[in-house]
C-alpha cells in the first residue's frame, strides 16, 4: 500500500477539496474527460483506447466513492467500448455522460438513455463536404459522425492549426443557420445542439447524487465548463478539485487547475493514490 504518493495541490482550495474527498470518500463523486484525460489523443479517434491502467484504478477507487462518472463528447456507447468499462470488475457504479451529458449509461443495468437526434445535424452534415471543399479544407480533414452531433477533425491535416483557424468562421456560420452551437478542442471543431456541455452534466450530477465533494479532471476546452462549475459549487460550500490531465496544448486548463498531472498515465497514477489513500484495496 501507499507505493503511488498522493500529489499536493497547488492550491488553498485544491488542498481542502482533497481533504474533503480522503476525509469522506463515500460521499464524493470523482468526474473524469475520456480522450486526453483517460486515453491517449491519437491521430485517428477511431483508434483512441483507455490508458491500460485506467479501469484497473478505476475498479480500485470507484467502489470507495460515491460515484464515479466519465464525461464526453463522444457517444456514451463509444466511450464505453474504447473505455472497456462494460462488466469490468469493481466499476458497477461507474456512469457514462455521453454527448455533453445528453446521453446516460449506467454499468449496474448496461442501459443507454438517449435523447431524439436534433435535426439540424443530419442538415449540416449534407452540406459539411462541400463547406470544406470551399474553404480548401477537404485534404486531411476528417469528419466523425456522432450520431447526435457531427465533428471535424484537422489533426491529420497538412498544416492543423492553420485548418483548424481557417475552419472555425464557415463551420460557425454552418452550425448557426440550423440552430447548433460550435465546440472548439484539440484540432476538432464540433457542431452540436446547443444546451449541453459539461458543466451542465457535473452540476446536474453532483446534485443528483447528493454528493458533499467533488473532483473532475479534463485536458481540453470542452472541460473549462466542467471547471467553472466545480468552482461555483465550491463557492456554495462543496469542496472540490481540479485537475488538467498535463497538456501544453491547452495551458487556459492548466492555469486554472488545482493539480497538473503528466497526460492519462499521471491520472492513472492519481486515481491509483487516491485508491491507496482512502483505505485497502477494493472488496
Amino acid at each position: 500500500m501507499g507505493s503511488h504518493p498522493l500529489p499536493v495541490p497547488t492550491t488553498s482550495a485544491g488542498r481542502e477539496g482533497l481533504a474533503a474527498l480522503l476525509e469522506r470518500p463515500g460521499r464524493a463523486v470523482v468526474g473524469f474527460d475520456f480522450d486526453g484525460t483517460l486515453a491517449e489523443i491519437v491521430p485517428d479517434p477511431d483508434q483512441a483506447r483507455a490508458h491500460p491502467g485506467a479501469v484497473p484504478a478505476l475498479s480500485r477507487l470507484a467502489p470507495k466513492v460515491r460515484s464515479a462518472a466519465v464525461i464526453t463528447g463522444r457517444p456514451a456507447e463509444v466511450a464505453v467500448r474504447y473505455g472497456g468499462f462494460a462488466g469490468a470488475e469493481g466499476l458497477d457504479g461507474l456512469v457514462v455522460l455521453g454527448l455533453y451529458g445528453a446521453e446516460r449509461w449506467d454499468a449496474a443495468s448496461g442501459a443507454l438513455q438517449a435523447p431524439e437526434p436534433h435535426p439540424g445535424v443530419a442538415a449540416v452534415q449534407a452540406e459539411l463536404p462541400a463547406v470544406l471543399e470551399e474553404h480548401g479544407a477537404s485534404q486531411g480533414t476528417w469528419i466523425e459522425d456522432k450520431s447526435r452531433a457531427v465533428a471535424v477533425h484537422t489533426r491529420r491535416a497538412e498544416d492543423p492549426q492553420a485548418t483548424f483557424e481557417r475552419l472555425r468562421a464557415p463551420l460557425h456560420a454552418l452550425a448557426e443557420r440550423h440552430g447548433l452551437i460550435i465546440e472548439p478542442g484539440r484540432l476538432v471543431l464540433e457542431l452540436r445542439p446547443p444546451g449541453m456541455d459539461k458543466g451542465v452534466a457535473l452540476t446536474e450530477y453532483v446534485r443528483r447524487t447528493g454528493a458533499e465533494t467533488v473532483l473532475y479532471a479534463g485536458d481540453d476546452l470542452g472541460d473549462l465548463a466542467a471547471f467553472a462549475a466545480v468552482e461555483r459549487l465550491r463557492a456554495e460550500g462543496v469542496p472540490g478539485v481540479l485537475v488538467c490531465s498535463g497538456s501544453t496544448e491547452v495551458t487556459e486548463l492548466a492555469k486554472r487547475a488545482d493539480l497538473v498531472v503528466d497526460g492519462p498515465a499521471g491520472v492513472v497514477e492519481l486515481l491509483s493514490a487516491l485508491a491507496d489513500a482512502v483505505g485497502g484495496d477494493a472488496p
